[in-house]
């Protein structure tokens, strides 16, 4: 049995080429790396890697975040610069003792003595956004995720029975400088315990982090969840804890993969597209506020309008 789950229509074309190494006889590992990186490349994506939109001070900083459900050694950057690929880097950081999760300049020395290929993240569409948006941004203007262009997220399973999550972003348009959200944060952006199941979440980061909705997730899993009802349970709580003291329910998404394959997901705003595949196929589904419940069904058109 082998599966693959990634967040957004952005993640369809990776998701494919990472199921197809599964396919292949592929690791986890690889399927992951495989998947994330494609849309690292893609200028189209404005919040992942190249082309990603910069922070206050016009530098794009990259955050992600590597997990093995098989030692539970995790790995992960955050606020760097210039690294092309910046899930290899949480990749190979992942099975460190310590010193596996770095910031800043230390993530970019990291890459530099590992031999990965530095680039200027910069694209010229990118900051001729940039330029136009600061002439009127203040501090404390309000920052939002976007739809269809917030982290990605992957999670996949291989024959082996290995689990493995990765994620990766540039962050929020507009953050401060020095900004970190969820993605390289373990328990919040990601989670894998390979016997129990993975978990991931797109969105607002301070909000994912203020219910380290990952955990729960794998959490609910080991308690016996499906990771349907573990997705929609985890953000359910979150949720009415945020209603309760007054605030809005937020800009949240989640998927889930369990060691046998199944998956699941929810969100918290009208409709979530992401891409599952199994041995079967590759399919764009998307979660929908439902009756009480999330109903996942193949995306249409018009859900996945205005998405690249």
């Amino acid at each position: 049995m082998y599966a693959i789950i990634g967040t957004w229509k952005m993640c369809y074309d990776g998701l494919t080429a990472g199921h197809a190494l599964l396919a292949a006889g592929g690791t986890a590992a690889d399927a992951v790396e495989k998947a994330i990186t494609m849309v690292e490349d893609n200028p189209a994506y404005s919040s992942v890697g190249y082309g990603g939109l910069p922070a206050r001070d016009g530098h794009v900083l990259l955050d992600a975040g590597w997990m093995d459900g098989e030692t539970l050694r995790y790995g992960g950057i955050m606020a760097a610069e210039n690294i092309r690929n910046p899930i290899r880097a949480a990749r190979l950081l992942c099975g460190r003792e310590t010193n596996c999760l770095l910031a800043g300049r230390g993530a970019e020395q990291f890459a530099v003595s590992a031999g990965l290929p530095l680039r200027d993240m910069r694209t010229e569409s990118a900051m001729a956004r940039w330029r136009e948006t600061a002439q009127t941004f203040r501090p404390g203007d309000p920052l939002t995720a976007y739809r269809g262009h917030d982290t990605v997220c992957v999670l996949a399973l291989d024959g082996a029975g290995r689990l493995i999550a990765g994620t990766s972003t540039s962050g929020l348009f507009m953050k401060e400088p020095g900004r970190v959200g969820d993605s390289p944060v373990v328990g919040s952006g990601f989670y894998c315990d390979g016997r129990y199941g993975a978990a991931a979440a797109t969105g607002l980061g301070e909000d994912v982090m203020r219910g380290c909705l990952s955990y729960e997730v794998v959490s609910l899993m080991r308690r016996g969840a499906t990771p349907q009802e573990a997705c929609e349970e985890a953000l359910r709580g979150l949720s009415s804890r945020k209603l309760a003291l007054g605030e809005d329910a937020g800009s949240i998404s989640l998927i889930a993969l369990s060691p046998a394959g199944a998956f699941g997901a929810a969100t918290t705003l009208d409709v979530f597209p992401f891409a599952a595949g199994s041995p079967e196929d590759v399919r764009l589904l998307a979660a929908r506020q439902g009756d009480g419940r999330m109903d996942i069904r193949p995306a249409t058109a018009e859900e996945l309008e205005g998405e690249p």
